[in-house]
């Protein structure tokens, strides 16, 4: 039997944030959310998240800042892969992203609902399993 998979949503666009949970937990994934860059940092460290979006454009600390901290000092208790989710689509960004530790890189406005649901779930497929 599988267990609930724990989502995190990192993204400052309410509309986005929402949009993203719905779309996460009518397909019964647990979802957590956090709107700004502290909050998200907060959350990561504590760990047990099966998977993290991450946008990078955030306030109060940027998800660039976010990865640098935690490939520093990771959490106790692990988290799943870290996807990327933004419209940054510059090469530098992306790998300054794979760099400092993210699983995966997504551009928002590339993908529509679908996409980002199937590549969620091959991103929670390919995932070692921290437990």
């Amino acid at each position: 039997m599988d267990t609930v998979k724990k989502i995190l949503i990192v993204e400052d666009d309410q509309f986005l944030r929402e949009f993203y949970q719905e779309l996460l937990t009518t397909e019964g994934f647990l979802t957590e959310t956090a709107q700004e860059g502290e909050e998200a940092a907060s959350k990561i460290k504590k760990g047990g998240y099966d998977l993290i979006l991450l946008d990078i454009m955030l306030p109060k600390k940027d998800g660039l800042q976010i990865l640098e901290e935690l490939k520093n000092n990771p959490p106790s208790t692990p988290n799943g892969p870290i996807v990327v989710l933004t419209n940054i689509g510059q090469d530098a960004t992306i790998q300054k992203c794979f760099d400092l530790g993210a699983t995966g890189y997504m551009v928002k406005s590339a993908l529509n609902p679908d996409q980002v649901l199937v590549e969620i779930n091959n991103y929670l497929k390919t995932a070692k399993n921290p437990a």
